[in-house]
């Protein structure tokens, strides 16, 4: 039996893309099972299969064989729409390019993923949006747009829109790879006190081992198969730090 509860269960998926006439075979039967609240990396050399992992956790991409469940919801036999309400209701996505809308402001690129649910009021929708941003110390930017913006505070951005949702699930993808190092220490910091405070369950792929050395457990996958489940006692979050 595996231990419940489960956020993200992982079950012997293969996944082959078409190269010409043959296939390539990016995952060989991983078995992974993710618990509610862990802070997990999935680290690997380039072409080691990382990418396409986070791809079908998030929903992304389909498995060939097996089977992904998010929440207990599996992802195979989904349509398209059912696989986007997946992802809008479970899962926050971090880009390591932001994917920002330039021309909204900070306010309203977080607003964006509640507008697209449409389960909320607009007095709802505001107050959840203000304290989204005021969690991630930008209040005081609310209406300046990307450009306006450092690289870290444009990550705090994408971090308050992947949270406001209230996913049970944030998949990073390089969260810090566009930043240097003050600002990739206090995204790690800020993403690991919303883990510990929330309990939501935050996954990177990633090759910063500033990342690596803060995750409670590190996942490593070689040629498409797992190599390494490292588990370590979670670092403490510093306390909050005013942004800059």
């Amino acid at each position: 039996m595996r231990p419940m509860p489960a956020a993200v269960d992982v079950r012997k998926v293969v996944k082959e893309y078409p190269l010409g006439a043959t296939k390539v075979r990016a995952l060989h039967g991983v078995d992974l099972m993710i618990a509610k609240g862990e802070f997990t990396t999935i680290a690997g050399p380039s072409g080691s299969g990382k990418t396409t992992l986070l791809n079908l956790i998030g929903c992304v991409d389909v498995p060939t064989s097996g089977e992904v469940l998010i929440d207990g919801a599996t992802s195979s036999g989904k349509s398209k729409r059912e696989l986007t309400q997946l992802r809008l209701y479970k899962l926050g996505f971090i880009f390591q390019s932001f994917n920002l809308v330039a021309v909204l402001n900070v306010y309203q690129n977080v607003e964006l993923p509640l507008l697209l649910q449409g389960d909320d009021t607009p007095a709802q929708r505001d107050k959840r949006v203000r304290e989204m941003i005021a969690h991630v110390g930008l209040s005081a930017q609310m209406k300046q747009r990307p450009s306006e913006l450092s690289g870290g505070q444009r990550q705090r951005v994408a971090i308050a829109r992947a949270l406001v949702t209230h996913p049970s699930i944030v998949l990073a993808d390089e969260p810090t790879a566009n930043l240097d190092s003050e600002n990739g220490h206090n995204i790690i910091e800020l993403m690991k006190r919303l883990n510990q405070e929330q309990q939501i369950t935050f996954i990177f792929s990633t090759h910063d081992p500033r990342v690596m050395d803060q995750a409670s457990r590190i996942v490593k996958l070689v040629d498409g198969r797992l190599s390494t489940d490292e588990r370590r006692e979670p670092k403490p979050a510093a306390p909050p730090e005013v942004s800059h």
